[in-house]
Parts: structure tokens; sequence; C-alpha cells
């Protein structure tokens, strides 16, 4: 699994072959959630709301290089 950042023991990765939508996966300790790129939109799965918070507040970034 490509890991595409790690911050505050989140990390954040993408599959090369994943199906639509553009997504990527957060992992934060035994919580795992696949989030849509274009909304943040968490499309499966779960975080805690503080990882979820930290996950947002970089999304941006990969949003603007996507």
């Amino acid at each position: 699994m490509p890991e595409l950042a790690r911050f505050f023991g989140i990390i954040i990765a993408m599959y090369y072959n994943d199906h639509s939508p553009p997504q990527f996966h957060a992992k934060y300790e035994a919580d795992q959630a696949v989030i849509r790129i274009e909304t943040g939109e968490v499309i499966e799965g779960f975080l805690s709301s503080r990882a979820l918070r930290l996950v947002e507040s970089g999304d941006c970034f990969i949003r603007t290089s996507w």
C-alpha cells in the first residue's frame, strides 16, 4: 500500500487499482476509513472524530494535488 502521508499516527494511502470514485484510505490505530477525494465524505469505515478532523485538515492538500 503506497503511503502518501503519515502524521500524528494517521496513515494516508492510495491504491493504484482502486475503483471509482477517486478515494484515499486513512488508518488510525484500529480505525480505518475510505474517503472520497472530491468531497471529503467518508465512503466506508470509521475514524474517531479527532482523527477525522486531522485528516480533513490535510485533505485540502490531497485534493489540490490530485
